[in-house]
């Protein structure tokens, strides 16, 4: 068996690593850990911006396809108000055109009835002789 015999040595060592461990928590350990908060920090920072900047893109999306249904429904209204002008412009110009072509037709008809009229007087003229002349005829062959 291996006995151990406690000595000063040990005590040396302990506390020599004591003072070690508190040199190296001092020079080495605090600012490597200071570092790496500081980096979780900006990487916060960056993630909260990113998310921040995500939403704003969201907004950006939202609100521009807002504005375009927007812009949508007043031009079909526009439109729809440019279709209502112009039929009813249409109406307008439609109704000028069928009175003027009804008092086209009412000139016309009394045209045609004046002329009517001076055909059937005029032939009533010369009928009388038109019936002398067939009758001298009838009456020539007859006899």
């Amino acid at each position: 068996m291996i006995t151990v015999i406690p000595d000063i040595s040990a005590i040396y060592q302990m506390i020599n690593f004591l003072v070690l461990l508190f040199v190296l928590n001092l020079v080495l350990y605090k600012p490597i850990r200071n570092v790496l908060l500081e980096r979780k920090a900006k990487i916060e920072g960056m993630q909260i911006g990113a998310q921040k900047a995500s939403k704003d893109l969201v907004a950006g999306e939202d609100a521009y396809k807002d504005g375009l249904k927007q812009a949508r429904t007043e031009g079909l209204k526009e439109k729809e108000t440019f279709i209502e002008e112009a039929s009813q412009e249409e109406k307008e110009i439609i109704d000028k055109i069928n009175k003027k072509a009804q008092a086209n037709l009412v000139e016309i008809k009394k045209q045609v009835a004046d002329e009517t009229e001076q055909a059937r007087k005029a032939l009533e003229g010369e009928v009388e002789a038109y019936a002398k002349a067939i009758g001298e005829k009838i009456l020539r062959r007859a006899c």
